[in-house]
């Protein structure tokens, strides 16, 4: 069965960034790490790959890149069970990085994150319109989201 992975190419830090994110996203895990053989592209023994798994992602972190940087055009998204590890994750992945609107932020290698709550998916699935147009109302005027108020939104 053909299977899909997300790829990540970084110029150098493929390794600290997986270590990072297996550390950050609560059930991710790391994976093996791939050497440059001799005579492969960089100093033979450097970091090559790195395999990772986020919760139902595997993930490859590649090193090599020759200077093109992650756009908002891919992002990673963490859906997370509640606003205390929302804030967790979300602090995380912000030290170094930069917070953008709507609950994304760039972390400190350039990667795009989005960091949701479980209410946010629910609450859009959920309701009439009125109530659905409520909480996207409230999520426009968040850089962090904050749970509670896209409930009471809903409300």
């Amino acid at each position: 069965m053909t299977t899909i992975s997300a790829n990540l190419w970084f110029a150098t830090e493929a390794e600290e960034a997986a270590r990072f994110y297996c550390a950050t996203i609560p059930g991710a895990r790391l994976g093996d790490i791939i050497r440059i053989p001799p005579g492969g592209p960089g100093p033979q023994g450097g970091v090559l790959l790195v395999e990772f798994t986020l919760p139902g992602t595997s993930v490859l972190a590649m090193n090599g890149n020759p200077g093109e940087g992650f756009t908002n055009a891919f992002s990673l998204v963490a859906l997370c069970a509640d606003q205390d590890e929302l804030d967790r994750v979300w602090d995380a992945l912000l030290d170094g990085g930069q917070a953008q609107a709507c609950g994304w932020l760039k972390d400190r290698f350039g990667v795009a994150w989005q960091v949701v709550p479980e209410a946010l998916p629910r609450l859009m699935k959920a309701g009439d319109a009125a109530q659905r147009g409520r909480v996207i109302a409230a999520l426009m005027q968040m850089v962090k989201i904050d749970a509670a108020a896209l409930e009471a939104a809903f409300q």
